[in-house]
This record gives structure tokens, C-alpha cells and sequence, in this order.
């Protein structure tokens, strides 16, 4: 027994080499907390397994039965003629029958996990009897969890909410986009697994579907680059200036971008959206002028309904940007500043040779957050141009970012299953575009210092 206490703590060790209670945990979970000096918790494990138990009877088995078929019984009608009436009967839904087979994967991988853990404690309390150490009560478990181990005590609740709200629905999601569930064959109710059939129609160049979704991906990457850079090249420029030691008025000037923020965003959009339609206020009072004859399609021609929702976001976008830099600007050594201009740099070489690098390696992360945001700013193209102008016979329009398209493909035309096709693709876009660009900027590289 002397070569236990040497041993890792491990499940294959615990298996190998556990004592007859450590053994026992493998089909009594909580066995081995039991008979090593912790009934309490041993109980608590026990009580968990057979809850899970009485779950997969209930219902658990069932919802796994059905998971690869995702039901075939459908709705109809028998005429029961005791009554003389048509009685309606229930078919399957799929849809629960899929939401119910993913929660019961959680489950059951939830259940490995625990059995893993308490087959590692079982044997890790094994050795310290074994070596003669002490063996924590229950009390002084739970006085650790307000002590030493508080950051377990902090984290289990955001966990958990992650897990609830976030994987599971995000697993629910992906596992959406390899089935039949959409408007299309009225497979609304009942649907059934079709594998990467969806996944080829969006990235088929040659149908439909795969023409606007290259499309509308062209059109997302080119909107966040103008709406993020332009953003903040602008926005540092309106800072600089601002900034400046002539400048006269430096609160005033920022209250006045400030005030502009104050302004709910949706509204100015609303505003803005009305004003710029064909009898809007800003064609009609061209038209009164006598600079236009006809009034401006904003809206309705593609290319100027993007132009006018770039400008429009500047104009959004610019005072954030602002208030972002100005602080970042004033921590910038005026040394480097005086040694430019000793040696005979304008204000343009200043800013492309200290100004701007430095900015950008402090910034870089905002940068990234603000591109991943604009990828998915949904409000300033939904409540500008709603997506439009859409040409006929397509589910996306010309000015339609992945996001807004994955709305209207899900809540307006109930194309589920494209739609979540749509999601994962958008994630991978992200999550490529983020993790390259940060691994390769000088703020992850180089932490310690500007150079």
C-alpha cells in the first residue's frame, strides 16, 4: 500500500488500484466519499445518481429513442363516432423531441463528469487515510468554499448560466441546421435529419441560396471595415483637433458630441430613416430648392442605400470613438512629440509615425470588439433600410448583414434550418477574423511596452 501514495489521482489508477469502497463508486456514485469519512456528501452524490436514474426511466431512454428519427407520427383527424364528432389527434413535434434529446445529452455527459470526479475524490481521500493525513469534514468543506476556494463558490453560478443559456441553446442551434426544419415541404412540425444538404445549398455558388449568401458576406466584410475603420480614423482626427493646445472651447465642442450620444440610438435611426424616404424631409426640401427634380432614391437603389448607411454611421459611430481616444491621446509622452519636431516632422508625419501606431497598439482590442460588433450591428441596417432594397424572389437584400438576413430568414420566412447554417458560418467568420488578427497585432505580442 506504500506505493499508493505515489500514485496519480487519476480514474484509471482509482479503477486499478482503489479500495473496495473506490471500487463500489463505480456503480453506487458516492460509495467511496461514503465510506472514506464524508456520509454527507457521499448521500448527496448518491441521492444525484438516482435522480438521474429516475430521469432516463421517465423520460430520458424515450427522448434518446427518438433523437435519430426525430418522430413520424403525424396530426390528423378521427371521426369518433360515439360523439359524431372529428376529434383531432397530437402527432410528434420534432422540434421538442430534438430540444429534449439535446438536454438529455447534457444530462448524461453532466453524469460522466460527476462519476469521473467523485471516482478521483473517492481515491484521493483513499490515500490521505491511507497516509494517515485529515480527512475534511463537511463542515469544513463548506467553510472552504467561503475561504480558499471562493472562486468556485463565485464562478459555479456564471457557469451554469453560460451552460443553460448559452451552450445548450448554441448546441440546439447547430444541431438545427443538419434537419429538414423549415417552411419548405411544411416540415415545420415534423422533420427528420438530412446531414450537410443545408450546408451545401448556402455555400453553392450556382443555386439560389448559395448566390446571396456570398453576397450578403461581401457586402458584411466590407461594411465593418468602412463602419470600423472610418470610425476610428475619424473619430481620433475629431479628437486631435479637439485636443489641440488653439482649440478654444474644448468642453463645449465635446458636450456637444456627448449630447449626440445622449440621444437613443433607435430613434436617431428612425429619424433618420424617415427623413431620406422619397417624400421625406430631405428630398422635399431639395425639391423646394430647386436642386433636384426628382426626389433621391436613398432606399431604393442598392449602392446608395449602402453609401448613405455608411455616412449615417459615421455620424452615429464618430462620438463614441471620440470619447474612447481622448484619454489614450493625452497619455501619449509629449517627449516623442518634441523630439518629431526638433528634428522636422509635420503634423502629418507626427500622426502616421506616433500618433496613429500608438493608438493602434493600445486599441487593438477595441478595434476587434468594434469590427465583431459592426459584423453583427443589427440595428443601424434594420432600422435604416430593414435590409432593403430585396429583388424579387430573393430572401436577402442588398444592404442585408448575416445577422439581419438570419432574422428575416428565422422570424419573417421561417427558413429555421438555413438560418442556423447561417449562425455557424457567422461564428466561424468571427471567431477566424478575431483570433488572427489579435494573435498577430503588436498588443498581444509585445505586452510590456510601446516601442
Amino acid at each position: 500500500m506504500g506505493n499508493a501514495g505515489s500514485k496519480k489521482i487519476s480514474v484509471g489508477n482509482a479503477v486499478k488500484h482503489g479500495d473496495l469502497w473506490t471500487k463500489l463508486s463505480m456503480i453506487l456514485m458516492g460509495a467511496g466519499l461514503y465510506g472514506h469519512q464524508q456520509k454527507i456528501k457521499g448521500a448527496i452524490v448518491f441521492l444525484i445518481e438516482i435522480a438521474f436514474i429516475v430521469y432516463m426511466v421517465g423520460s430520458g431512454i424515450h427522448n434518446l429513442a427518438m433523437l435519430p428519427g426525430l418522430g413520424s407520427l403525424e396530426a390528423g383527424e378521427v371521426f369518433n363516432e360515439a360523439k359524431g364528432i372529428y376529434e383531432y389527434t397530437q402527432g410528434d413535434n420534432s422540434l421538442l423531441i430534438l430540444l429534449y434529446g439535446v438536454i438529455t445529452l447534457f444530462v448524461i455527459a453532466a453524469i460522466i463528469v460527476l462519476w469521473i470526479l467523485q471516482m478521483r475524490h473517492s481515491y484521493k481521500l483513499q490515500k490521505e487515510l491511507e497516509e494517515g493525513r485529515h480527512v475534511p469534514t463537511f463542515k469544513e468543506d463548506l467553510y472552504s468554499l467561503i475561504n480558499g476556494n471562493l472562486h468556485i463558490t463565485l464562478m459555479t453560478l456564471p457557469c451554469l448560466g453560460i451552460l443553460i443559456f448559452n451552450i445548450v441553446p448554441l448546441v440546439f442551434m447547430i444541431s438545427m441546421a443538419f434537419t429538414s426544419y423549415s417552411k419548405e415541404g411544411n416540415h415545420l412540425m415534423l422533420f427528420d435529419w438530412n446531414g450537410m444538404t443545408q450546408f451545401y445549398r448556402v455555400l453553392n455558388m450556382n443555386g439560389n441560396i448559395g448566390r446571396q449568401f456570398w453576397h450578403v458576406l461581401a457586402w458584411t466584410i466590407v461594411w465593418a471595415i468602412f463602419a470600423t475603420f472610418l470610425n476610428y480614423i475619424l473619430g481620433m482626427v475629431l479628437a486631435l483637433v479637439i485636443n489641440r493646445k488653439d482649440t478654444k472651447g474644448k468642453g463645449f465642442w465635446r458636450f456637444c458630441f456627448v449630447l449626440s450620444i445622449a440621444v437613443p440610438q433607435f430613434v436617431s435611426l428612425m429619424v433618420m430613416n424617415i427623413m431620406l424616404q422619397p417624400h421625406g424631409a430631405v428630398n422635399v426640401i431639395l425639391q423646394n430648392l430647386g436642386w433636384i427634380t426628382e426626389p433621391i432614391p436613398f432606399w431604393q437603389d442598392a449602392m446608395l442605400a449602402r453609401i448613405t448607411i455608411i455616412a449615417i454611421n459615421l455620424w452615429v459611430g464618430i462620438p463614441y470613438t471620440m470619447l474612447q481616444v481622448t484619454g489614450i491621446l493625452q497619455n501619449i509622452p509629449g517627449e516623442l512629440y518634441e523630439a518629431a519636431k526638433m528634428d522636422g516632422a509635420g503634423p502629418v508625419t507626427t500622426f502616421f509615425k506616433i500618433t496613429l501606431p500608438y493608438m493602434l497598439f493600445v486599441t487593438t482590442p477595441y478595434l476587434i470588439t468594434s469590427f465583431v460588433g459592426n459584423i453583427n450591428n443589427f440595428n443601424v441596417i434594420y432600422l435604416l433600410s430593414g435590409g432593403g432594397p430585396t429583388y424579387v424572389g430573393d430572401t436577402a437584400g442588398q444592404t442585408d448583414l448575416l445577422v439581419t438576413w438570419l432574422y428575416k430568414l428565422t422570424i419573417d420566412q421561417q427558413y429555421y434550418n438555413i438560418g442556423a447554417v447561417i449562425g455557424i458560418l457567422t461564428f466561424i467568420v468571427l471567431t477566424v477574423v478575431t483570433l488572427v488578427t489579435y494573435r498577430n497585432s503588436s498588443s498581444y505580442k509585445n505586452e510590456e511596452a510601446f516601442m
